[in-house]
């Protein structure tokens, strides 16, 4: 299988993933307005399947070093299985939580908040369990990051809001997805052994242990996913009649898409935490909260309506993130 062999390559791989996570939603505008979210989520689950299985069967199945992604899902232990489905149980309800919050709130808002919670959680406890870089210059980093989403929030307040309460619901949703998003890497870390080359018996790699998060994604959405269906928290309710009497490709074609683009990240993040450490790779990972915020200020115009007095906040915002995401980077050299 690929292996990473240098720190530089494991970051521009971190980098990669920060623009993947980023930039996925962006797929969900390109859905037709009256396909509900959650019909969308299930072909976007199917892609996360479909990519992780394709990046076994190539980059996870050449070369001499390591084990191959078949004979490697084969050998592993029922620990290991489990901590890698779990993983993507627990991802799949923050999402759904996410992609709500962002249909609610916009995503220069759902990112900063979710994903900003999602990365302070999941960096301290991805290094508690493997202690890689300095914490000083790690933690340091993740602080300018809780300014940036600070600012964010400060900034969002000066947005005149079209219906009462979304604002608020937004971000209730928001905080639930990020607390929950904050415990999913750390699981699929788990299920990893972290000597890519001479791999622990009984444990995965990282191909394969995307693969089985990513059947742990979409399995768990018959319970998560047909809830948020028939009981959604924002639009209107759905049917599976109602997915499979949809024929046209190109609705569908948008979920599977975003799916893939997102396990793109997750799967080189994984790849990338040999070299960096699962806590700094995913720190960098979640940089995502920039590109989102980039995304919905450059591109959507989601603070159009704001005072101008707002680009200062929306600046000092984006001069943490950038500030915060150095210094993680920086923590593994120092």
């Amino acid at each position: 299988m690929y292996i990473v062999n240098s720190y530089t390559m494991a970051v521009i791989l971190c980098v990669v993933t920060m623009l993947c996570w980023g930039s996925w939603a962006n797929t969900m505008n390109m859905k037709p307005k009256t396909w509900p979210n959650p019909l969308f989520y299930w072909d976007y689950c199917l892609g996360i399947v479909l990519f992780t299985l394709f990046l076994g069967l190539t980059l996870g199945s050449v070369g001499n070093e390591g084990r191959g992604f078949i004979q490697d899902l084969g050998q592993a232990g029922g620990s290991a299985l489990g901590s890698a489905f779990l993983g993507g149980v627990i991802f799949n309800l923050s999402n759904l939580l996410w992609v709500a919050a962002a249909a609610v709130a916009g995503m220069s808002v759902a990112f900063p908040i979710a994903v900003g919670l999602a990365l302070v959680i999941g960096v301290f406890l991805n290094y508690i369990t493997e202690s890689t870089g300095n914490p000083v210059v790690l933690f340091g980093g993740v602080a300018l990051v809780v300014v940036a989403i600070v600012v964010n929030a400060l900034a969002y307040r000066t947005v005149p809001v079209k219906e009462e309460g979304d604002t608020r619901k937004g971000i209730i949703l928001s905080v639930l997805a990020g607390v929950i998003m904050g415990f999913f890497y750390l699981f699929v870390a788990r299920s990893i052994s972290m000597d890519f080359r001479n791999p622990e018996p009984g444990m995965l790699t990282p191909y394969s242990a995307v693969f089985v998060f990513a059947i742990g994604c979409y399995l768990s959405g018959f319970i998560w996913n047909t809830y948020f269906m028939y009981r959604p928290v924002e639009g209107r309710a759905s049917t599976y009649q109602e997915y499979f009497k949809e024929t046209s490709l190109k609705v569908h074609i948008s979920g599977i898409l975003g799916g893939a683009i997102w396990a793109m990240g997750l799967s080189f993040s994984i790849i990338a935490a040999e070299q960096a450490g699962p806590a700094i790779s995913y720190g960098l990972g979640q940089g995502a909260t920039m590109v989102g915020a980039a995304w919905g200020v450059f591109v959507w115009k989601e603070f159009r309506e704001a005072p101008k007095s707002t680009n200062w906040l929306l600046a000092v915002m984006f001069f943490a993130f950038v500030a915060g995401l150095v210094l993680i980077t920086m923590a593994r050299v120092t």
